[in-house]
């Protein structure tokens, strides 16, 4: 579970997606997400679209990932400005900023906070996480990212907002976000989040 960029290309690499995919095959799902924002931005646009192709030719579904799914979410809540509170080591938190720029997407603020593992990043409690993601909250920033599925905060997504004063997009809500969008079945939610009340 190592955020490194060798290890977590060969975690998103086609091949072992692919295994993934083909469990799921006649499971009668209407979306498919690969859930690892690292392991799919690291490995930059063309990467993405790869994975992504060999999942829906595998499950004949619309498939996405949890970095494009940042992406439209930031689109979907009209962000043109973006702060990042990453808790990958410096080099793979570049590639986030780098993947996002694909999108003209401005960012003012990238802040890495060095952990290498996920299980480590899983360990982080609430007033941890809060007190990051007020860290590195901007005011210029018209929102703040927090990528990394390893981290527990779906169930903290209204305490975020109201202590950054800023929507908040995690990993783990974009994700589900992009999945319910994918099957037509997104629907306004309480308590995940300004994306999820804001559903057109």
């Amino acid at each position: 579970d190592a955020h490194t960029v060798e290890a977590l290309s060969e975690m998103g690499s086609i091949g072992r997606l692919s295994k993934g995919a083909e469990a799921l095959a006649g499971s009668g799902i209407e979306s498919v997400m690969w859930t690892s924002t690292s392991a799919s931005f690291v490995l930059g646009l063309d990467g993405i679209r790869q994975q992504i192709d060999a999942l829906e030719k595998i499950l004949c579904v619309p498939a996405s990932t949890t970095a494009m799914a940042f992406a439209r979410a930031i689109t979907a809540i009209d962000a043109k400005k973006v702060a990042i509170a990453a808790t990958y080591p410096e080099d793979v938190a570049q590639r986030f900023r780098q993947f996002l720029n694909h999108f003209d997407i401005d960012v003012v603020h990238l802040s890495s906070r060095g952990i290498v593992t996920a299980a480590e990043v899983g360990n982080l409690g609430k007033e941890e996480v809060i007190d990051f993601a007020v860290a590195n909250t901007r005011e210029d920033a018209d929102a703040l990212l927090i990528p990394d599925t390893a981290l527990h905060s779906a169930a903290w997504l209204t305490d975020l907002e109201q202590a950054t004063g800023k929507p908040v997009l995690t990993a783990n809500q974009v994700s589900f976000w992009e999945a319910l969008r994918l099957c037509g079945k997104l629907t306004p939610q309480a308590g995940l989040g300004r994306l999820f009340e804001e559903v057109p």
